[in-house]
């Protein structure tokens, strides 16, 4: 009901009255007024006058869907949304409900993310009201082995959402979004599948939109930035995840309708933060040195080491070398 009455104060300058939307919905102006009271709890700022009704003054910047549909310019993607005020993992919630049948291209998002996962098991933080927590279903009829080309599309759809929002950045192969050399975005992609057959999978992103500087525990700061902290300006989150959805859905289906995802692999080369670089090739404990020479047609990353044999990497951790600084 909170969002149909949103809906309606959007679409109209105009004060619109209690008794109307009373009539529409068929229940008692009591009743509108608690949703209102609602509304502006949630941070919209509604005019009400005596006699007159009501009218929208300014929305949030909630991730709602409320706020996000208006703004959709997809066929699939975003078309069923559910947000949560708090959530303990987008992934974790996504993955339960694709148990429970939840179709393709359904969006799940939260306002604060308590128990945030990165790659390896590590920790992301998501501040309420502040950051990105989103998770993404998705149901690829393909071998699950060309999953992981997924998570370089998505990577190149940001890079293409931050762009329209004149918003620079660069791509760590294969799942980081890095401004300044301080990562601004992971993503994490997880699947459930049989021997041939994708049951679905879950593509989390974090991002780190609106954190202020203090917020960043100190163990990070060196390593991580948000969009504020890099632009000095608040950023809309809702457009963020309206534009990413969009381009998202044309790279996603073009990979699906042709089996091919070199356009995003030519997104990612363009804006690599690795190639030319001197890197290191990180498994466990050990680090070996080499050089990123390309990003191949299947999206693996061709790396040289330093006995000059040449080397594909499906996936895995790099880091680049302090003396490309």
């Amino acid at each position: 009901m909170k969002k149909k009455i949103i809906n309606i104060l959007k679409s109209n300058d105009d004060f619109i009255s209690g008794q109307m939307l009373s009539d529409q919905f068929g229940i008692t102006r009591a009743a509108i007024w608690k949703y209102i009271t609602q509304l502006k709890k949630e941070g919209y700022e509604i005019e009400s006058i005596s006699r007159k009704g009501y009218r929208l003054i300014s929305s949030p910047d909630l991730i709602s869907s409320e706020e996000i549909t208006p703004l959709l310019e997809t066929k699939v993607f975003g078309k069923n949304i559910i947000h949560y005020d708090s959530i303990h993992s987008t992934n974790s919630q996504a993955k339960l409900l694709c148990d429970e049948g939840l179709q393709e291209g359904s969006v799940i998002l939260s306002e604060e993310q308590t128990s945030g996962r990165g790659r390896l098991g590590r920790n992301w933080s998501s501040p309420k009201g502040s950051s990105i927590s989103m998770s993404v279903v998705l149901k690829p009829e393909i071998n699950p082995v060309h999953v992981a080309k997924v998570t370089q599309i998505s990577a190149a759809a940001l890079s293409l959402a931050f762009e329209e929002m004149d918003i620079q950045c660069n791509i760590k192969w294969p799942n980081d979004i890095i401004i300044n050399n301080k990562k601004v975005c992971g993503i994490l992609t997880e699947m459930s599948s049989e021997l041939n057959k994708i049951n679905y999978v879950v593509m989390g992103i974090g991002i780190n939109v609106n954190i202020d500087e203090e917020a960043f525990p100190d163990e990070i700061k060196s390593i991580a930035t948000s969009l504020k902290i890099e632009y000095g300006k608040q950023i809309s989150r809702k457009q963020i995840i309206a534009s990413f959805l969009k381009y998202f859905e044309n790279l996603y289906f073009e990979f699906i309708n042709t089996g091919s995802a070199e356009s995003s692999f030519e997104i990612c080369r363009k804006r690599s933060l690795l190639l030319g670089k001197n890197i290191y090739v990180i498994r466990g404990s050990e680090r070996t040195p080499a050089t990123a020479v390309s990003i191949d047609e299947n999206g693996e990353l061709i790396v040289k080491y330093e006995d000059g044999t040449l080397s594909n990497l499906v996936s895995g951790e790099v880091s680049v070398r302090k003396s490309n600084v």
